[in-house]
C-alpha cells in the first residue's frame, strides 16, 4: 500500500465531513467487527474509518436515533446521580 495515496484519501474524506464530531456506523470486518454500531468520533477518526472500510457515514435517520438514545442515556444518568445524592433540596423557611 502506498502511504501517500492512503493519507491523501484520508485527507480528502476528512475535507468532505462537515460536522466537528460526525456519527459513523460500523461495517462488518474480517476480525469480528460488529456491523451497525453507531458512534460519534472526531472528523479525523471518521475519515480514517471510512477510508479503511470499517465504517460509513450515518444517515439522517440513524443520526436522529443516535441523538435520541444519547439524550435518554444522559437523562437516566442524571436521574441516577440525583437519586444517589438524595435528590432532596432543603429550603430554609422565611420568617
Amino acid at each position: 500500500m502506498d502511504l501517500k495515496i492512503y493519507y491523501q484519501k484520508v485527507r480528502d474524506a476528512q475535507a468532505k465531513i462537515t460536522e466537528e464530531y460526525p456519527i459513523v456506523v460500523s461495517e462488518p470486518t474480517d476480525n469480528g467487527g460488529k456491523a451497525g454500531v453507531a458512534v460519534e468520533v472526531s472528523r479525523a477518526v471518521a475519515a480514517r474509518m471510512i477510508v479503511d472500510g470499517t465504517a460509513r457515514p450515518a444517515t439522517a435517520a440513524e443520526v436522529a436515533a443516535f441523538r435520541k438514545e444519547m439524550a435518554n442515556a444522559k437523562r437516566q444518568a442524571d436521574e441516577a446521580a440525583a437519586a444517589e445524592r438524595g435528590g432532596v433540596a432543603v429550603v430554609p423557611k422565611k420568617g
